[in-house]
């Protein structure tokens, strides 16, 4: 019996679909499987038809396929049925591609048959993991600038107890060399040796944390602690330029579930700008706070406030965009991975001008979930 007008029709709508077309009967037994399929599965249609379709499935969904049918001709109620989701499937050489899955049954079939629209995602995933590495690469250049810029201040708060380590040395050396060594003095002077090599190391580990490379990790943190981490690296920028840098922390916080480097990297990059903001201001109260609290029994807030001429008004609606800055030698580039970090963590980062005068720039992030 030659096919009618309609079912040719469909045949060629099925034909030139760019996303894999399936239709199966009630058992999951696979009726149509179009050119699309076939090059999506690498099944002809030939061995395609008459298998299960839950070939086309890796575990566990592959051996509780047929239990879903069942259990939708028992009940009448849909769990996947119109609509559309992310899943994986299964190629004939066993590669797992992940694909846009959308099913239907069809209308006055009886028994109910299905209809399946598939698009492959692989192509889509690939470039949005590749946006992720650029965007992490971005985060990581930028850092390291911020702290390039620092790098000077930091010289110098190592250069403190180095200095200190070598004087008390050339003391001990001293007293060593006299005829009667006083050995109270030369142990006082050991334990300072002890406490400023101790000192520099905790400077050191602490730049080292910031810098080094790592693999992403979100876990329970006390913002606060976090921060005072990142004041005690940034006081020894601040101190040179007759910057005061004061904490302004809410007590009893909930935790936040976060990674603790990228927090940081955004609070040093934050507080980094505002210290530099104040290095125009000629005259006056030259201070950056950086205060916490809760907004709402969901959220916390963290805020960076800075008395300095704040943000050029022409530029305030741009300055979370890539390549916006006002600096000679800047990237433009800190700000704008600022607000990406704190936005991948479900969070917010604004700016508003501060009251009489400044910048105030405010994070907002999610408190751990179940703890209010």
């Amino acid at each position: 019996m030659r096919p009618s007008s309609a079912n040719r029709e469909v045949q060629a709508l099925l034909d030139v679909a760019i996303d894999a077309v399936i239709i199966i009967d009630h058992r999951g037994i696979i009726e149509s499987f179009n050119p699309a399929a076939e090059r999506m599965f690498g099944y002809t249609a030939s061995e395609a038809l008459g298998s299960n379709v839950s070939v086309l499935m890796p575990e566990p969904d592959r051996s509780a396929h047929d239990s879903y049918i069942a259990r939708y001709l028992g009940s009448g109620i849909p769990h996947i049925l119109g609509i559309g989701r992310e899943v994986d499937a299964r190629r004939k050489d066993g590669s797992i591609i992940p694909v846009a899955l959308a099913v239907g049954r069809i209308r006055d079939s009886d028994p109910p048959r299905f209809v399946g629209f598939l698009h492959d995602l692989t192509v889509r995933r690939r470039a949005a993991e590749e946006q992720q590495l650029i965007r992490e690469r971005m985060t990581r250049v930028s850092h390291l600038a911020t702290l390039g810029e620092m790098a000077g201040a930091i010289a110098h708060e190592i250069n403190q107890p180095l200095a200190a380590i070598s004087n008390y040395a050339l003391a001990c050396q001293r007293m060593l060399e006299a005829t009667e060594p006083g050995i109270a003095e030369i142990q006082d002077a050991l334990k300072q040796i002890s406490g400023q090599a101790l000192r520099a190391a905790e400077i050191i580990g602490r730049v080292r944390s910031l810098v080094r490379a790592r693999a992403r990790r979100r876990e329970p943190c006390d913002i606060n602690a976090l921060i005072q981490e990142v004041s005690a690296l940034v006081r020894s920028e601040a101190r040179p330029q007759g910057v005061q840098l004061s904490l302004d922390l809410a007590d009893d916080l909930p935790p936040v579930e976060v990674d603790g480097i990228q927090i940081q990297q955004v609070l040093l990059n934050l507080i980094h700008n505002a210290i530099e903001a104040l290095s125009t201001v000629g005259s006056g109260e030259r201070r950056v706070t950086v205060r916490t609290g809760r907004t709402t029994p969901t959220e916390l807030t963290i805020s960076v406030i800075d008395s300095g001429p704040g943000v050029d008004p022409a530029l305030s609606g741009r300055i979370f965009d890539p390549f916006c800055t006002t600096k000679e030698h800047g990237t433009g580039l800190g700000l704008a991975i600022s607000k990406s970090i704190i936005e991948a963590h479900r969070g917010r980062l604004v700016h508003h001008p501060n009251v009489p005068t400044g910048a105030c720039f405010s994070i907002n992030l999610p408190v751990l979930e179940g703890v209010q």
